[in-house]
């Protein structure tokens, strides 16, 4: 069976990297906040060309991190799309702050400019004042910035990045995660840059938010031992930071593997629909993402060949018995997002699959 995903084979590929970083940082001696850590913030940050990086404990913290270090919790409403996963939106909560979830345009899936214009112009009632918006730049394609820039700008509310799936990823050549008010990523072990473990970081243009964000995430500490505000415990160990280190400089060269296999995929798929790349982006194929009317069958199918798949997601958040009739949404709902749900399929893609792999997959692709 070929897997959609293999973390496991992106272990093996820089296994000599990989373990010689562990026993670097097992021989320290220094666990947490370490030399590791710092300086693979300051490697990440050069990488990304980013301010300040400032690392945690996984992406889920870093977003609500972002939004505690801006001020935005308790008594502020925060817009982003229901077709995501549902960390986002579970970030959104820890923070203290309310949801309104909103549509995407049906053909990247990523925010729908539109809908993000009417929300912000007549929020659902009842609600508190919009403060943020948390763009999902969702499986490795750049959300349409051109557009929701402007209107977070317009507005007066903040933008922050969600990056998890996008490591490297650029829009007009500049790389995602450098254009709004902060950008958070995680590391989680499938993703383009993954730990063997958790994960995430901070990504933030201003010296002073980078600084809160620090504090915040051990206990609110501005010196040892004294808590200045109310933070967290969520820090990256010195152990998965040097493994990022580790795998850091070949992600430009993996992210162009991807997107060799996708162009592959794309021919094999000639007469359907290969996934659409926004105009002006690099898109860095965290996902290869189909959409079929009759996914199941077709699922089936690739999975009689020995192809495995993803659905990425099968439920959009509004919709999860956690959410259900609790989140509030923005006008007209989610109708592209529930669509999308019903038909999304994600193909195996990883760095690591062999050319014969890539054309087993194209292979039955061409019998769709």
């Amino acid at each position: 069976m070929i897997a959609q995903a293999n973390p496991g084979a992106g272990y093996r590929a820089l296994k000599p990297q990989i373990d010689a970083a562990v026993a670097r940082a097992l021989e320290s001696g220094w666990y947490i906040l370490g030399s590791e850590v710092r300086a693979f913030e300051a490697e990440f940050a050069d990488w990304q060309g980013a301010g300040t990086v400032v690392s945690c404990g996984n992406g889920t913290d870093a977003i609500t991190l972002a939004l505690r270090g801006l001020g935005i919790g308790p008594g502020s409403t925060v817009v982003t799309v229901s077709h995501t996963a549902v960390a986002t939106v579970a970030a959104i909560e820890m923070a203290g702050a309310t949801p309104v979830l909103i549509d995407i345009d049906p053909v990247h899936y990523t925010m729908d400019p539109d809908a993000l214009r009417r929300v912000l112009e007549s929020p659902p009632p009842g609600l508190p004042p919009i403060s943020a918006v948390i763009a999902v730049h969702l499986y490795g394609q750049p959300a349409d910035l051109d557009h929701i820039l402007p209107l977070c700008r317009s507005f007066g509310v903040a933008l922050i990045e969600d990056c998890a799936q996008a490591h490297g990823a650029r829009l007009h050549g500049q790389r995602v995660g450098t254009f709004g008010d902060a950008a958070t990523f995680s590391f989680y072990p499938t993703k383009n840059l993954g730990a063997l473990g958790d994960g995430g970081a901070v990504a933030v243009p201003a010296p002073e938010l980078a600084a809160r964000i620090a504090a915040l995430r051990q206990y609110g500490w501005q010196k040892h031992y004294i808590s200045d505000s109310v933070g967290v415990n969520s820090r990256l160990d010195e152990v998965q930071a040097a493994i990022l280190r580790a795998k850091l400089p070949h992600l430009d060269r993996q992210n162009a593997r991807r997107a060799e296999i996708a162009a592959c995929y794309n021919r094999a798929l000639t007469g359907l629909n290969p996934p659409s790349v926004r105009d002006g982006a690099d898109h860095v194929f965290h996902l290869y993402v189909l959409r079929m009317r009759d996914r199941d069958s077709l699922q089936a199918v690739l999975r009689a060949e020995g192809i495995g798949t993803g659905i990425h997601y099968p439920v959009p958040v509004h919709l999860q018995p956690a959410y259900l009739d609790r989140v509030a949404l923005g006008a007209g709902g989610c109708p592209e997002t529930e669509r999308a749900a019903r038909q999304v399929l994600s193909l195996p893609l990883y760095p690591e699959l062999t050319d014969n792999e890539v054309a087993e997959v194209c292979k039955a692709l061409r019998t769709l």
